[in-house]
C-alpha cells in the first residue's frame, strides 16, 4: 500500500546559490587590514539556496533544488552530498569549465560571523538555464528564491511560477543596496528578511516590535501580502491581513549563526506545505533555526524533523 502522506505531499522548488564553505573560528572578527590567528578550520557544503534545500529536506519536505555549478571537485562533491540529503538534483545545472561557487567565512566566539562569496557559476545562472526547468517549476506547490544568483533569473523564476498559480517565497539576501526590482516583489507572495535587509528594502531601522511594524507595512505597501522578519534571538515578526505579532524564538546558547536564517526559510516551507496555520509554521521555523546555531557550520548544523 502507498504511504499516504507522501502522496499528500507538495514539490518545495529551491532555486539558488550553491557554494563551498571554508570556515575559520576565531576569538573575534577581524578589523579591516587585520591579520589574526585563528583556530578549527572545516570545509562545509553550503549556499543559502542548498542550505535551504537541505533544511527542508530534513524537516520532512519533498524537495527538488535547482542551482548551476562547475565541473570542478567542488561541484561534483555538492552534488553527492545533495542526493545524499534525498533532494532531486536531476535538474541541477553543470557548467563545463565552470567554477563553483566558494565562500570564506570566520566565526567568532559569540556566535556572529563575516562572510565573503567568490559566486563563481552562480553569477552565470542565467535566464536561458531556466528554459529545461519551466515545467518543473509550473508543477511545483512553492518556490522558494534567494538573491545570490543573478536577479534577471530570480525575477523570470518568479513570474513562472506565479503565472502557474505557485506560491513565491523570497528570501531577499543579500539584499541589494540599490534595493528589489518591483518586477521581482510584484510577483512574491511571502518575504522573509532579517532585519538588516528589512532596513535596505524600506529605510526602516528594525530593531524591535514596533520599527518592524513599521517596516512590514512598507513591503506590505509593495504588494507582498505576508511579511516574515526574523530576528535573531527576538525571533520573528509576523505581519499580514490577520496578524501583526512578534513570535518569540527559544532561548539557546548560539555559538554559530551561519544558517540560521536559510533554516528557518527551509523549515517555514516545510510547514506551509503541510498547510501548518501560519503562526505555528513560524513557531515551527524558530525552533529549527534555534536548534541550527548551537551547532558549528551550514548545512552540518541543520536539524532533522525528529530533533524537533
Amino acid at each position: 500500500m502507498k504511504n499516504y502522506k507522501l502522496m499528500l505531499m507538495k514539490k518545495i522548488l529551491i532555486l539558488g546559490s550553491s557554494n563551498t564553505d571554508m570556515v575559520v573560528k576565531s576569538e573575534r572578527l577581524p578589523k579591516p587590514g587585520e591579520t589574526i590567528i585563528g583556530g578549527d578550520f572545516m570545509i562545509n557544503p553550503g549556499g543559502k539556496g542548498a542550505n535551504q534545500a537541505v533544511a527542508a529536506s530534513r524537516l520532512g519536505g519533498d524537495v527538488i533544488f535547482v542551482c548551476k555549478v562547475g565541473n570542478d571537485d567542488f561541484g561534483e562533491r555538492t552534488c553527492a552530498i545533495l542526493e545524499k540529503e534525498k533532494i532531486d538534483t536531476s535538474y541541477i545545472i553543470k557548467e563545463k569549465g565552470g567554477i563553483s561557487g566558494v565562500a570564506l567565512i570566520t566565526v567568532d566566539k559569540d556566535g556572529e560571523n563575516s562572510i565573503v562569496v567568490a559566486s563563481g557559476t552562480n553569477a552565470s545562472f542565467s535566464v536561458s538555464d531556466l528554459s529545461d526547468v519551466k515545467d518543473v517549476i509550473k508543477n511545483a506547490s512553492i518556490l522558494v528564491l534567494q538573491l545570490e544568483i543573478p536577479i534577471g533569473t530570480a525575477i523570470e523564476a518568479s513570474k513562472i511560477a506565479k503565472e502557474n498559480g505557485v506560491t513565491v517565497m523570497l528570501n531577499p539576501a543579500p539584499a541589494p543596496s540599490n534595493g528589489i526590482p518591483k518586477e521581482l516583489l510584484d510577483n512574491v507572495d511571502i518575504i522573509i528578511p532579517n532585519e538588516t535587509e528589512a532596513e535596505i528594502i524600506t529605510g526602516i531601522e528594525v530593531f524591535n516590535s514596533e520599527t518592524a511594524v513599521k517596516a512590514a507595512e512598507v513591503m506590505n505597501g509593495m504588494g507582498i501580502s505576508t511579511v516574515i522578519i526574523t530576528m535573531g534571538s527576538k525571533g520573528a515578526f509576523l505581519k499580514d491581513n490577520k496578524h501583526s505579532i512578534l513570535i518569540p524564538s527559544t532561548k539557546v546558547n548560539a555559538i554559530d549563526t551561519t544558517a540560521a536564517g536559510d533554516t528557518f526559510c527551509g523549515a517555514l516551507s516545510v510547514a506551509f506545505a503541510e498547510s501548518q496555520d501560519i503562526v505555528d509554521a513560524i513557531k515551527f521555523a524558530c525552533k529549527a533555526s534555534a536548534i541550527a546555531v548551537t551547532r558549528m557550520g551550514a548545512q552540518a548544523s541543520i536539524p532533522y524533523r525528529k530533533e524537533l
